[in-house]
């Protein structure tokens, strides 16, 4: 079976603010976050350093082949650092570059990124809601990006805020711009009243769901997350499992369970096919993201099998 992490993110250091408040790495994998000390990384990773080594390192225990990263606003601006990931590691991650929605002129930026290799453009939606304004997805400079992003064949790697508030913002993209691959995250925020309505976009051809952060939407019921495989069986009902994909949201998640966990309750579950696992956990995003030439990864015992 073929393990495509769909949702993953990575970072040299979290320096930056969010909505007036500051997230900035401390020690021992923490981070000051929007007011209080977090836990950010697992323990071990003592320097706040989230590198693709360290990752691979993952992502070969647990035989996943490839990986997308994304960005979030609250990680601060990456491109530099995924430029060079990119290029060092070309047959393991796509990655997706981000501009700086929150200013004017981020269309420039975005052309930039297209001329640097980046292959996707990423938009942590959510956090385009401030206190004191929003930005909204289908502003004229948005609808310009998105229109060369369709030109180019860039997808899209989004999340949206909570329920519906954004759909319709969306759905004018996905009208204007067809042929623009669209990724949408955090599986609709399933915990979350009119889900569902996020997850309906998938009904358009070239848009897609993934599950990046679904272990963290049920961390309270813990493994083997029951109530987030019925969420997936949910959405299959709805668009069809062909439109789901998995995403780990690493390395965020893996600070409750292991990175393996983070797809084995697919593997482990009664409830789904042999079929839609294969579908859900790797071949929906070798098609959608175009990967090729992927590498096959060996089981390693683990020392107290």
């Amino acid at each position: 079976m073929r393990i495509i992490d769909a949702h993953s993110h990575l970072w040299q250091k979290q320096d930056t603010s969010w909505n007036g408040k500051i997230i900035r790495t401390t020690h021992n994998g923490r981070s000051l976050f929007l007011g209080e000390e977090v836990q950010m990384l697992p323990p071990f990773m003592i320097d706040g350093v989230n590198s693709a080594e360290v990752f691979l390192s993952n992502m070969d225990y647990a035989q996943v082949s490839a990986a997308v990263v994304v960005q979030e606003m609250i990680d601060g601006i990456q491109n530099d650092y995924l430029k060079k990931v990119m290029a060092i590691y070309p047959k393991r991650f796509i990655v997706c570059g981000m501009c700086n929605y929150l200013q004017d002129g981020f269309l420039d930026e975005a052309k930039t990124l297209i001329e640097q290799g980046f292959q996707g453009i990423a938009i942590p939606g959510h956090r385009l809601l401030l206190d004191k304004r929003r930005v909204y997805l289908n502003t004229p400079e948005m609808m310009s990006m998105f229109q060369l992003m369709e030109q180019k064949d860039i997808f899209l790697s989004i999340t949206l805020a909570d329920g519906d508030m954004q759909v319709h913002e969306l759905q004018e993209v996905i009208q204007e711009c067809p042929n623009l691959r669209i990724a949408i995250g955090h599986f609709g925020m399933p915990t979350v009243k009119g889900w569902e309505e996020q997850i309906k976009l998938a009904r358009n051809k070239n848009v897609m769901i993934e599950s990046g952060g679904i272990t963290w939407l049920y961390n309270s019921e813990f493994y083997p997350f029951p109530s987030a495989v019925k969420a997936i069986q949910r959405a299959a009902d709805l668009v069809g499992m062909h439109k789901l994909m998995w995403g780990s949201d690493y390395p965020r998640t893996i600070t409750a369970i292991t990175y393996r966990m983070s797809y084995d309750f697919i593997i482990k579950s009664n409830e789904l096919s042999k079929e839609e696992k294969q579908l859900f956990l790797g071949e929906n995003a070798v098609q959608f993201y175009k990967f090729s030439n992927l590498i096959e990864l060996p089981y390693i015992k683990n020392m107290s099998e």
